[in-house]
């Protein structure tokens, strides 16, 4: 906990990036899950997203991602919980 310390600031209200201005690297995010890796492998600075039934895991994975994205490689993670219900 603490202050991110950063370097720059953007508005969310803002036009998206042209096609030109998006990175066309396929660098792939190493998730530190071996299967998520092997299988379906994410590219790194791209979207995740988790759907399927409930409990089947989805939280416990997607918690597991953002811990290793915190610990492993340094880096900031942002969650939406979109369509979460409660129990």
């Amino acid at each position: 906990a603490g202050p991110i310390g950063e370097e720059e600031r953007m508005s969310i209200h803002r036009a998206a990036p042209t096609y030109e201005e998006q990175s066309n690297t396929s660098d792939l995010l190493e998730t530190g899950i071996k299967v998520i890796d092997l299988i379906c492998p994410f590219a790194k600075g791209g979207k995740v997203g988790l759907f399927g039934g409930a409990g089947v895991g989805k939280t416990v994975n997607m918690m597991e991602l953002i811990r290793n994205i915190a610990i492993e490689h340094s880096g900031y993670s942002v969650f939406a919980g979109v369509g979460e219900r409660t129990r």
